[in-house]
């Protein structure tokens, strides 16, 4: 990231809404929101497939769930932040089982850039089934979006819930029963 030219930006943008970057008060914002946008936008630099590389050889083929995976990020639309919590499920196949903090790394690997809650679990989804190859995975995504809540609509609290299935889970109704109930559990 150049933060040098994110600085710049943020002070052409305070003079663009009539605001003095050399006032008291401002005088650091652009250094902080620099700042702030390394740390917040971090996944534009990581790869999530390499937090998926290294598996556990366990003989464990039934489902594997990590739930309420807490979760922060920025809305493309609007560079608005959203956040919720992720809950993954998958079914193993050949011993393929991933740690459960290389699942919440993924996550964070994921949700950190500017993108939207739909692609964010079809991106988790889509790469659970490419590194780990497993019977099925299923994320689910509740998030609250300050573009929702703050412009436009204007509808504070409300939650927005996405999903993504792939393999078991999209043929077979009580694998899928049986995620949806240790999710809502």
């Amino acid at each position: 990231m150049d933060k040098a030219r994110v600085k710049k930006a943020i002070e052409l943008l305070l003079e663009a809404i009539g605001e003095d970057p050399k006032r008291s008060g401002l005088t650091r914002t652009p250094e902080r929101v620099a700042d702030m946008y390394a740390e917040i936008f971090s996944g534009l630099d990581a790869d999530p497939e390499k937090l998926l590389e290294t598996t556990h050889e366990l003989r464990h083929e039934e489902m594997v769930l990590v739930k309420d995976i807490p979760l922060y990020g920025v809305c493309e639309h609007h560079l608005l932040p959203f956040f919720g919590k992720a809950s993954i499920a998958y079914i193993p196949k050949d011993d393929r089982v991933a740690g459960f903090s290389a699942l919440a790394k993924a996550v964070d690997a994921l949700a950190k850039k500017p993108t939207l809650q739909e692609k964010l679990v079809t991106e988790l989804a889509d790469l659970l089934m490419k590194k780990l190859k497993p019977r099925g995975a299923l994320v689910i995504v509740e998030g609250r979006h300050l573009c929702l809540e703050m412009i436009g609509a204007k509808k504070p609290g409300a939650k927005t819930i996405t999903s993504a299935v792939r393999g078991i889970f999209e043929k077979n109704q009580a694998t899928r029963a049986e995620a949806l109930s240790l999710i809502k559990g």
